[in-house]
């Protein structure tokens, strides 16, 4: 069975995946601390909120889990990438590069572990850490299993003082061994792109034509000899094709012979048309466009990928039925591709809220496509130990059973009563809002009823949802009742105070309100495919 994983990683990775058991990897995995790398949300107006949710805060900071991570590398027994990490160390002294770059090569030893021989991984990243990454993956991967580095212009030249504006992402192409699958990708060339080596047949017909030698003189072996008369190192050239291939083009007719005794091309075997021609896609993407604000595809994500540049790459590296992981899975662009390609996929990410909007996206795309999501509360005794182990992921993980957004972002700190909020049209033109507040402890009582009561007044909201993993006393039920009522225009009354214990929601019950805005949340476009098979590890 497919499977979406909530939590870190590195233990993932290490627990739940098996020894060379995934032929693709694509990993996108954040640098900046002060960006926000999975879901950004949109105020009732529509424009771009402040409330982020901050998935990764300050991981990549040096502390004690940056320190553990070079010791887990040191130990690791990839002297390669211990030397490397050790001598990185040694020029960029403890800061919050050197804290990614452990962080980052603990887990790319994880993921070569788990890629087949066969396999491939793609690094997705931007200039800031490239270079240092470039470097890492050679450690690790080995230098000789560097196959390619992709540059993707994601957007158009924008003034920036006093630099050169930055234009593209660098994605990193590695394999583990020779015998990595791969197959050239082509696309529509434009029609208005008339190639200039064109020749007329006999016929009155026009033919592209190609190359048949090389730059740089050889005098070794076929490559430099003459062929029919032809030296190509007289020219500072040699034949890139052996004097059998070329021999065997000339009896098939596709060798073009120039009047004027010119080199010989080989021409293609069907006249050339514009309008069905296609082109092998190169190392410099320009022909993905980056997702816009008024992009459909565009789900709200700060840093969501077009789906087309995971299709490319699954294309090129992978089979149907092929396993495909991405360890960063982010908003689950790249589990969205697998699912449409026919690959089977794992997806895993470090926050509960990011994971319910990665499987509402998979759900609405795909209706009928099964997977299981793992490491999240399934059940009343699941929440009780998140809510004592984490409190604050187990709010997360509560906001996002009735799909609120966090306060803030869900960043720690003082929230003055409000954990999240549910927007809402009563009259399907306005937008309101709820204030969602989740207790996680053993204590609950009527003092937190009455204080929710007030919050709502304060911040101007309609309604009130107490989320609670205690059940609730008699009198905070009572004065649950006693606030009365929210009135609307088009669909009647609603309690103006609602509590639902995390029971409840578990059981299938939501807040009680008039119209939902689904404008923060924009839904996947329903793809045309059929379900996954399952997947037996």
């Amino acid at each position: 069975m497919n499977r979406l994983f909530f939590g870190d990683n590195l233990p993932i990775l290490r627990e739940r995946i098996g020894d060379e058991s995934v032929d693709l990897i694509y990993l996108d995995p954040p640098f900046n601390s002060d960006a926000s790398y999975n879901v950004l949300f949109r105020s009732p107006a529509g424009e771009i909120s402040p409330a982020q949710l901050e998935a990764f805060g300050d991981t990549w900071h040096w502390n004690q889990s940056a320190e553990d991570a070079f010791d887990q590398v040191m130990r690791s027994g990839n002297s390669d990438a211990s030397e490397m990490l050790r001598s990185m160390r040694g020029f960029l002294k403890e800061n919050d590069m050197m804290a990614y770059l452990a962080m980052m090569a603990i887990r790319l030893i994880e993921l070569k572990r788990v890629l087949k021989g066969s396999g491939s991984i793609y690094l997705h990243c931007d200039p800031t850490a490239s270079h240092y990454l470039k470097i890492m993956m050679d450690a690790i991967f080995g230098k000789l299993n560097y196959r390619g580095e992709i540059i993707w212009r994601r957007t158009n030249a924008r003034g920036t003082a006093g630099k050169w504006p930055r234009l593209h992402d660098t994605i990193f192409f590695y394999s583990k061994s020779d015998e990595f699958h791969f197959v050239s990708q082509k696309v529509k060339a434009e029609v208005n792109k008339t190639p200039h080596t064109l020749i007329t047949g006999a016929d009155g017909q026009k033919f592209q034509t190609y190359e048949l030698t090389g730059a740089g003189v050889t005098k070794q072996g076929e490559s430099g000899t003459a062929w029919r008369g032809f030296d190509p190192n007289k020219f500072g050239r040699h034949w890139g094709y052996s004097h059998k291939q070329l021999e065997e083009w000339s009896e098939a007719g596709v060798i073009h012979w120039p009047k004027d005794n010119g080199f010989p091309r080989r021409r293609d075997a069907e006249p050339f048309d514009p309008n069905s021609r296609q082109i092998v896609v190169g190392s410099v993407w320009t022909d993905i466009d980056r997702l816009n604000q008024a992009s459909k595809e565009r789900l709200g994500y700060p840093t969501q990928k077009p789906l087309a540049l995971l299709e490319r790459i699954l294309a090129a590296s992978s089979n149907e039925g092929d396993l495909v992981l991405d360890p960063f899975c982010g908003c689950g662009t790249t589990v969205h591709a697998a699912e449409k390609l026919k690959r089977n996929w794992i997806g895993i990410d470090i926050t509960h809220l990011a994971v319910s909007l990665i499987r509402r996206r998979l759900i609405d795309a795909f209706p009928q496509c099964q997977f299981d999501v793992l490491g999240a509360p399934t059940d009343i005794g699941g929440a009780r130990q998140l809510a004592e182990n984490d409190k604050h992921q187990f709010q997360l993980w509560a906001l996002s059973l009735v799909e609120a957004q966090p306060f803030k972002g869900g960043r720690k700190g003082a929230d003055g009563g409000v954990d999240g909020y549910l927007y809402f049209k009563p009259d399907g033109k306005t937008t309101e809002k709820a204030v969602v507040s989740v207790k996680g402890g053993a204590n609950v009582g009527v003092s937190m009823v009455r204080d929710l009561i007030a919050t709502v007044e304060r911040e101007g909201a309609k309604i009130g949802v107490f989320l609670t993993l205690e059940e609730p006393t008699t009198r905070m039920r009572t004065e649950a009742t006693a606030a009365g009522f929210y009135e609307s225009p088009l669909h009647g009354k609603f309690a103006k105070i609602q509590i639902l214990t995390i029971e409840d929601i578990l059981n299938g019950s939501k807040p009680h309100l008039p119209w939902i805005d689904s404008s923060v949340f924009r839904k996947a476009k329903r793809e045309n495919t059929t379900p996954q098979g399952n997947l037996d590890l």
